[in-house]
């Protein structure tokens, strides 16, 4: 497993936590947006692993929007549950095999 695909369940797994209505609420602004800060550069990591092993980006992107505009109440919960769900799908894909496809007879 590539440190990509690890960095993506883990930004993954904390977006989700962070999409649970009161709680993730509660993570935000007990520590005074400093959680999104966080995110945002474990979403710009992974986004470099991610462009460096050739694997979809989408998920970081998103990300990275929801650190930034994550403040916004409904508009932050939306976007924490999407980008985490991108996250852990594009996580869970399996790599494609750059060895050439070999026939027997």
């Amino acid at each position: 497993m590539t440190n990509s695909r690890v960095m993506k369940w883990i930004t993954g797994s904390l977006e989700i936590v962070l999409a649970i209505p009161l709680f993730g609420a509660a993570i935000v602004i007990g520590s005074f947006y400093t959680a999104l800060g966080i995110m945002l550069i474990l979403h710009i990591v992974t986004l470099v692993l991610s462009s460096q092993n050739n694997e979809p980006k989408y998920g970081s992107v998103i990300g990275i929007v929801t650190s930034l505009v994550a403040w916004v109440p409904i508009v932050g919960w939306i976007l924490h549950l999407l980008s985490g769900i991108f996250l852990m799908v594009t996580a869970a894909k399996k790599a494609k095999s750059n060895a050439p496809h070999t026939f027997q007879a």
